[in-house]
């Protein structure tokens, strides 16, 4: 028999060890990570030009792609992926992409937890994912207006397989994916992670040494305060899309 009570926040279960297999944020877990507001020194994010603001109003990607539909407004579900792409657009302006490289890694960073089956460990999501975005690329690069080719099919698809599989944890054959697709690989996990202060559990919270961006510290006031305002917009009734959105032009990223 289960111990849980559905008024149990997702801090009260972290801490018990009795996370579900589908989380979804809840008001006393949003005010527990406002409260652990970290110190954080970082400047302004750079302003997103207008071709990485169109790409984001495509990044709520259909509820079809999802391999499960109960991820839909779960952690890894579409507000997550809204915000990775967002900050994977600023990784990326801060790196100096040009708008084909940006639009890469945007297109990567929605569609790299789709094929999840669950909010714990799901070992294996990312390879996964990339064999559906191959095998529905035509329909993945249409929905953001872009066009398929195989070059950006092949790198979105190592960025996909290798963003859940930690460099420490690279088989041969790994590496030399990465190294094919290096800057895209390295720029959507630094983005993932930056999403991580979602996470009910302080230990779990964005480390900069398991990434490789020199702008990874200079988002994490952004991330932050993107998770926050998304959050409580969804947890006041927006959808997981409309949750995003807001919070992105709130904070003068969009608009």
């Amino acid at each position: 028999m289960s111990t849980t009570s559905p008024a149990d926040s997702l801090v009260e279960l972290a801490a018990r060890k009795q996370l579900p297999h589908h989380q979804y944020t809840d008001p006393a877990t949003v005010r527990w990570i406002t409260a652990n507001r970290p110190v954080l020194s970082d400047g302004p994010p750079p302003r997103l030009r207008a071709s990485s603001q169109r790409l984001l109003s495509r990044s709520a990607i259909p509820a079809g792609w999802l391999a499960e539909e109960k991820c839909l407004d779960s952690l890894h579900g579409i507000r997550h992926a809204m915000r990775t792409a967002a900050l994977a657009a600023l990784l990326a302006e801060s790196a100096g992409l040009s708008e084909d490289d940006t639009a890469t890694l945007v297109l990567a960073a929605a569609v790299h937890d789709c094929r999840r089956l669950h909010d714990k460990d799901d070992r294996g999501h990312g390879a996964r994912a990339a064999i559906w975005l191959t095998d529905q690329a035509d329909t993945v690069w249409n929905h953001f207006g872009l066009v398929a080719t195989p070059s950006r099919i092949a790198t979105v698809a190592t960025a996909v397989r290798l963003h859940d599989v930690p460099y420490d944890a690279f088989s041969e054959d790994d590496q030399a994916d990465h190294a094919r697709a290096e800057v895209i690989c390295d720029l959507l996990k630094a983005a993932d992670a930056l999403d991580r202060y979602r996470l009910p559990k302080l230990s779990w919270w964005p480390d900069p040494v398991q990434v490789r961006s020199d702008a990874f510290n200079a988002l994490r006031t952004t991330a932050f305060e993107l998770v926050i305002r998304s959050e409580t917009a969804w947890l006041a009734g927006a959808s997981s899309a409309e949750a995003v959105l807001v919070g992105l032009s709130d904070m003068g990223l969009t608009g």
